[in-house]
């Protein structure tokens, strides 16, 4: 009681002093009542401190937080919504939409009576892993193309060493083995979301087709065609499939090829006719019993100077701008990546893109002073996507013809100014003979950490290429067997790219020329018809504009030159690219010859006479994001969306031939170049 007393009778203290030495910090403090006009200033600056305490991890919970709410958000309504209301939606917007062929011929009554066989092209059908190296644990039969790609994110390196094959054998290195993926899902889509053939698939279901009416004939396209018979018995299964369909149904098959699938069957049909032990042993007859029609979609049959492009100097018109917007980042040695000399040396083990080479040299694709598009327009018009489609004999709009004439048979000059320059005017110095010079990597060892065969060639060897200014079709051999003698060794034993004297000559009965159709005769089946289907309307690379690359002390010496381009409105010259009407890929030249006038009637290359039609199909981009890649898209891939396209395949699966879908509907001038062509036959 008498401390209680004590503090009642207590003065207030006065208010505390600042401490002047340390045992002033420990002098007990009695605080004051405070007055509510500092109480309210003290509560808010405890607000402000608390406010300032949010920090970016705050921030971050909360963004995660708001992206999470709305995707399930998303979700759920995704799910509650009825089914046909993203396609009203669209319609809204677009309009209504057309049936698609499926549909509308299956109104028509229209039903599944061929079989039909589809055969990918390069890059497009999946492979799996069966064996691998230690970095590859976890992968087996994992897809390593196509597919989500995800392992070439994971583990760059591990995965170019896995894709690549053998330098020596072109077959699986040591201790890996990748197999083509089996089934209708092995080339259905090349990823989530990118359709290839199913489309086609699923418009042919439409009308009663299933999968034993349906074969996918899946090959590793990384191989020579005759090794894929070699390693995996393909060939061989393609045949038996084929047989049993037949059998099976009573009906012949009609073979559905895309892209570098239509090189693959050419050889096929040789294979299969050709005695045993090299070829099937199926007789001269086989393909007249089994096969109704082949409808070769997108088919590069002289080949495509892409295909030079990408083995010369890893690139093509796409690459080379991409190098341009991102300088020294794809051919340096950007985070360790070394990304163009990797990709080199892979794909120069795929021996199947040297059957894309073109063929026939300077008498199809043009020499120094003329190609067979010469005087032509190099862009076509653009449609917009619903024109109607024109008929056989329409009269494509183009823009501006060019100033200037386009020399499209050099298909490699080292310069702008050799590219337009008279051939009487231009200086070269032959390189064939030229002695290779020192190594290019002397100074830098770690640049021959990435093989690509130009660590040998030396400054000599690269500066007696570049001086040889232009080369055409004819000199294309000769310049990769002297920057790739490996590859090309390799490629000349599966492969070859001239024009046949003599095709009863028995030196032409050697697979290396069954994929070659200058060499090579069609099957004697005077009732089966051959279809040429691909896209036009669309700028397609065909001869290009090179320069000795900034790098080429360690890395790709040589480089498509993108500062090139053309002064005048007919634009052909674009970042060093000349460009001709095409699907994008495949110019109309070598899609459309041979159908055009090189099997045309009875030819010493199409000795029984089998029919031969050309279909074009004018591109016409989506009008909006809408309508994905659209339905009347030309482009070399997304042609097999065509609606135009799906419709003319079903009617020949359901029975029609060539001349009730109406013959040849061509847009372009192929039957004009194909005129200048003289070639015998």
């Amino acid at each position: 009681m008498s401390l209680i007393r004590r503090r009642k009778g207590a003065p207030t203290p006065p208010p505390p002093q600042p401490a002047d030495d340390a045992s002033s910090a420990s002098t007990t403090v009695i605080p004051s009542k405070e007055d509510p006009q500092e109480k309210s200033k003290s509560a808010e600056k405890g607000g402000k401190e608390r406010k300032a305490r949010w920090s970016c991890l705050d921030s971050c919970c909360w963004l995660i937080g708001v992206i999470c709410f709305v995707w399930w958000l998303l979700v759920f309504c995704f799910n509650a919504m009825p089914a046909s209301f993203p396609q009203y939606v669209t319609e809204a917007i677009t309009g209504p939409l057309p049936d698609p062929p499926g549909v509308k011929l299956q109104k028509e009554g229209l039903k599944a009576k061929h079989p039909v066989v589809f055969v990918p092209g390069i890059v497009t059908g999946g492979l799996e892993l069966w064996e691998g190296h230690q970095c590859a644990d976890g992968l087996f039969r994992k897809r390593l193309w196509g597919g989500t790609f995800g392992e070439v994110y994971k583990r760059p390196l591990c995965w170019v060493e896995h894709m690549s094959l053998d330098n020596e054998t072109g077959l699986d290195p040591p201790g890996i083995r990748i197999r083509p993926v089996t089934g209708l899902v092995a080339a259905d889509y090349f990823a989530p979301g990118y359709f290839v053939w199913a489309v086609l698939i699923a418009n042919l279901a439409r009308i009663g087709y299933e999968e034993k009416t349906m074969y996918m004939a899946a090959y590793d396209w990384r191989i020579s065609f005759q090794n894929t018979e070699l390693r995996d018995h393909t060939l061989s299964r393609i045949k038996s499939n084929i047989e049993l369909m037949v059998f099976t149904n009573g009906k012949k098959v009609v073979v559905i090829p895309h892209s570098m699938g239509v090189l693959y069957f050419l050889h096929f049909m040789k294979w299969v006719e050709a005695p045993a032990p090299m070829g099937g042993g199926g007789g001269p007859t086989w393909c007249a019993d089994h096969i109704k029609a082949v409808m070769n979609i997108g088919g590069p049959f002289l080949g495509v100077p892409k295909a030079v492009a990408g083995l010369f100097s890893a690139e093509a018109k796409d690459v080379a701008v991409a190098r341009a917007l991102a300088p020294g980042v794809l051919d340096s040695d950007f985070l360790g990546f070394q990304t163009l000399r990797h990709v080199m040396r892979m794909t120069r083990t795929w021996d199947s893109t040297m059957s894309m080479i073109p063929k026939g040299g300077d008498t199809i694709w043009g020499g120094l002073d003329w190609s067979p598009e010469e005087g032509s327009q190099c862009c076509p018009k653009k449609l917009k996507n619903n024109d109607s489609h024109a008929s056989k004999d329409f009269d494509r709009e183009m823009v501006e013809i060019q100033s200037q004439i386009v020399n499209y048979g050099r298909i490699i000059s080292f310069g702008k100014d050799v590219a337009e320059s008279p051939a009487d005017k231009i200086e070269r110095i032959d390189f064939r003979d030229a002695v290779k010079g020192n190594n290019v990597a002397h100074s830098n060892s770690s640049c021959r950490e990435i093989w690509t065969e130009y660590h040998e060639l030396g400054w000599a060897g690269i500066k007696a290429v570049a001086d040889y200014k232009v080369y055409t079709p004819d000199s294309l051999q000769d310049l990769l067997r002297f920057v790739a003698p490996k590859m090309m060794q390799r490629g000349s034993k599966h492969f070859s790219y001239g024009i046949a004297d003599n095709l009863d000559d028995p030196k032409y009965m050697h697979y290396r020329y069954w994929s070659n159709p200058l060499e090579t005769k069609l099957p004697n089946a005077p009732d089966m018809e051959i279809y040429s289907l691909y896209g036009v309307g669309i700028p397609t690379e065909r001869a290009y504009v090179y320069k000795l690359s900034p790098y080429a002390e360690c890395y790709i010496p040589f480089q498509i030159d993108t500062s090139a381009n053309s002064g005048n409105e007919g634009n052909c010259l674009q970042g060093g690219v000349y460009l001709t009407d095409g699907d994008e890929t495949v110019p109309v030249l070598s899609a459309g010859y041979m159908c055009a006038k090189g099997w045309r009637g009875k030819t010493r290359f199409n000795p029984s006479g089998i029919k031969t039609h050309v279909r074009e199909y004018n591109h016409a981009p989506p009008a909006n994001l809408l309508e994905g890649r659209g339905t009347q898209s030309g482009a070399h891939v997304d042609i097999m969306g065509n609606f135009a396209l799906i419709e003319d395949i079903i009617r020949v699966a359901a029975g029609a031939t060539g001349e009730e879908l109406g013959g040849d509907q061509v847009y372009s001038d192929i039957f004009k170049w194909s005129e200048k062509i003289k070639l015998k036959l």
